[in-house]
């Protein structure tokens, strides 16, 4: 009984809400499960978090790959745990936070399908929610002021799987990981290029990684967009500064 209700659970969620709504099904079947036994009981906002979720919602997919980024290298920490309540915190209060990282620890409990996730993502959600939740997955895989290898293996597979080209992947990573040429690589140039050149790649960044472009996502989301945003503006300032013109 115990099996047929996961498979049940997940078989709904793919059919509903692609892979991501199978990983959230089979969550639903193992809550069914533990409150047949007493084991868990029912909170309707915390089942609320997995009920109507549409494809490509940005908060759930955010928790979907979460998880995959955190059990990379097969280690989870504490402060990637607050990195993902604090943002949760930030965008919707406390209450619903709790709730989202109930969701989030059945999540880690998953092994997460990482291609058919990020293509479900590619298919609903648009480019600039998809840079975003790209940006928010690397502040998660240095929240412990580090970028191991596994982890960024594994960013690196979900930035090609969303359909995000390897000129962004290296220009979000540069906003992190800092070198020498960091800010010619945020603004996805080499050092070669001339002065016009490098005022037009400010000027399609900026346009591109706009905060509006993301507003309709939530507090919290445009909170983190500004500072991606500022980045891209420290990078254009780095290089002016070197190399003297206005």
């Amino acid at each position: 009984m115990a099996f047929l209700n996961k498979i049940l659970g997940a078989g709904l969620g793919w059919a509903v809400g692609g892979p991501i709504g199978g990983i959230l099904g089979l969550i639903f079947g193992s809550m069914v499960d533990s409150m047949k036994s007493g084991q868990y009981m029912a909170d309707p906002d915390s089942m609320d978090a997995t009920a109507g979720t549409r494809p490509g919602d940005f908060s759930v997919s955010l928790l979907v790959l979460s998880a995959a980024v955190m059990k990379a290298d097969g280690k989870l920490l504490r402060s990637e745990l607050d990195y993902v309540k604090k943002f949760f915190v930030l965008q919707f209060g406390e209450p619903i936070a709790e709730d989202r990282i109930k969701l989030f620890k059945e999540i880690l409990k998953q092994d997460i399908p990482i291609a058919p996730v990020c293509g479900q993502i590619k298919q609903y959600m648009d480019y600039s929610s998809r840079l975003q939740l790209m940006h928010y997955l690397f502040g998660l895989a240095v929240a412990d002021n580090q970028l191991d290898h596994l982890e960024l293996s594994v960013l690196k597979e979900i930035a090609a799987l969303m359909g995000l080209p390897l000129q962004e992947f290296e220009s979000l990573k540069a906003m992190f990981v800092k070198d020498t040429n960091a800010a010619y690589r945020i603004l996805e140039i080499s050092e070669t290029a001339t002065d016009e050149e490098v005022k037009k790649a400010y000027r399609t960044m900026a346009l591109k990684h706009h905060p509006d472009k993301v507003a309709h996502l939530g507090e919290e989301v445009s909170h983190d967009a500004k500072e991606k945003f500022q980045k891209i503006n420290e990078a254009y300032n780095d290089i002016k500064k070197a190399r003297g013109f206005n």
